[in-house]
């Protein structure tokens, strides 16, 4: 039996962690029985500077049962990064992890399934969503674009897939050799290649408290995986000035010909909006080489990804010893 660690992003998730917790150990002491993790098996949740009472939750958390374990960082890095700290965190202890969100809306049972593909040979097992009748018509729409434009524009990502995987400590040591800041795991992990599997599952309603991607959020991270995982838009741009060129040669065709035709004389209206049709495309353009400009000036500098300012660490015979006799604590 291997052991599992499930990796949980929080941030600002106080109302929902202890019903998450609850769910969680259910989870995990039914797959102890069934025999199908080790008894070392954790639950790690992952502060990302949150300002509320999450951590001091993780925190009691830690100090009543073992089986929860907890990691903060010093700042707020955001969702990918703090996923990635956690995974990378437990890596050197678990022989498998599965990640989630912590506000229940991924289905904690399909991780028998994940964990099923695992033993049959999987290092990674995509959890995709069956169905998007949950969402508002407006983000099952701008959710569906989104992975259609990633797919056109050459970026391999797992359609309807978030952040529910389960990984190997194979495939884990595989994703830590990508070294970039730019961070968009939901398109590195396809590039880590090794054998892969889905499982599919019914996404549910948050259980509480508010979504941390409102429109703008979302739509920055849409950007974010865009041009973190491809540079066809710079071609795109460059196919756009060609055909530009091309339409200004067949204009100036048009031109010398009115001119013969003694038709010299055109209206203010075609001038304006070739000038400001031009312009809002040189900007847009320029606008677009910048962002990748400034992910290389971003990658260059080789800023840390994450800072752990703690790691609450269960040793595994500290938790043999049980509950009522100590809690193992391994502060980083």
């Amino acid at each position: 039996m291997d052991k599992l660690y499930i990796v949980v992003p929080c941030y600002k998730e106080q109302e929902v962690l202890p019903e998450t917790a609850r769910r969680l150990q259910q989870k995990i002491e039914t797959l102890q029985q069934a025999k199908l993790i080790h008894r070392d098996s954790r639950v790690v949740f992952v502060n990302d500077g949150s300002t509320d009472g999450t951590w001091s939750l993780i925190t009691q958390l830690h100090e009543q049962n073992p089986l929860f374990e907890g990691i903060n960082l010093s700042c707020n890095r955001g969702h990918q990064n703090a996923l990635l700290a956690g995974l990378m965190t437990v890596k050197e202890y678990a022989d498998v992890t599965i990640s989630m969100d912590a506000d229940l809306q991924d289905d904690i049972d399909a991780v028998d399934e994940m964990l099923r593909k695992y033993y049959d040979g999987c290092d990674i097992v995509y959890g995709v969503r069956s169905s998007r009748t949950s969402d508002t018509w407006f983000k099952r729409t701008t959710a569906e674009a989104f992975y259609h434009v990633m797919e056109s524009l050459g970026a391999k990502v797992v359609f309807n897939h978030a952040d529910y995987r389960l990984m190997s400590r194979r495939a884990l040591e595989g994703l830590a050799q990508f070294k970039e800041v730019n961070l968009f795991l939901r398109g590195l992990v396809p590039l880590v290649g090794y054998p892969s599997d889905v499982v599919y599952y019914e996404r549910h309603e948050r259980f509480a408290g508010e979504s941390k991607y409102p429109l703008r959020k979302m739509l920055s991270f849409a950007f974010e995986g865009i041009t973190s995982l491809t540079t066809r838009p710079i071609r795109m741009i460059m196919m756009l000035g060609f055909l530009i060129f091309a339409v200004s040669l067949g204009m100036m065709l048009y031109f010398i010909a009115q001119f013969f035709l003694g038709n010299t004389v055109q209206g203010w209206a075609s001038l304006a909006v070739s000038i400001w049709a031009l312009g809002g495309i040189q900007l847009f353009a320029i606008g677009i080489i910048g962002e990748y400009i400034g992910k290389i000036y971003l990658e260059t500098k080789g800023r840390p990804r994450f800072l752990v300012e703690q790691y609450l660490h269960t040793k595994p015979e500290e938790n043999a010893a049980g509950k009522e006799d100590c809690y193992g604590q391994d502060n980083h």
